[in-house]
């Protein structure tokens, strides 16, 4: 598994990439409606040219996950379905703590196995809301690394 930080961002990464990040939300986000899937796929391909860094775990050339971090915090860390349970996102997220010194992250409260991996990388919530940002009724955590 290979980790390597992306510069350019061609179209075909980004539609590779969301293929990935819609695999990790099926597999974790049971909370979301087909629905809400679909109306928040709308805005990946932005968010994943927007976000300053952008680091993909490559297996042969095909990405497995990936993260962004803007600063210090993570802001997105997903792990393809077929992959998870492999250490790829413990991985990913050690080289965000050690490359860009990530210490903040926003997590959905009822993404339990989530927040569980963030607790073990020595994250703890130090805040509560009720709604996501988008105002939708999705409880976050907000974690910082002690």
């Amino acid at each position: 598994m290979q980790i390597t930080e992306i510069e350019e961002r061609t179209a075909e990464t980004i539609a590779r990439l969301t293929a990935v990040w819609e695999s990790a939300v099926r597999a974790t986000h049971s909370f979301l409606s087909e629905r809400e899937i679909a109306a928040i796929k709308r805005y990946v391909p932005a968010a994943l040219r927007e976000v300053p860094r952008l680091f993909i775990a490559a297996e042969n050339g095909s990405p497995a996950a990936f993260m962004g971090i803007d600063g210090q915090r993570l802001e997105m860390l997903f792990v393809a379905a077929k992959q998870r349970g492999q250490g790829i996102g413990s991985r990913l997220l050690r080289c965000g703590m050690e490359e860009c010194g990530v210490r903040e992250l926003t997590v959905n409260e009822q993404n339990p196995l989530a927040v569980g991996f963030y607790e073990h990388m020595g994250f703890v919530v130090y805040q509560r809301s009720e709604k996501d940002e988008q105002g939708a009724p999705y409880p976050l955590l907000y974690m910082k690394k002690h």
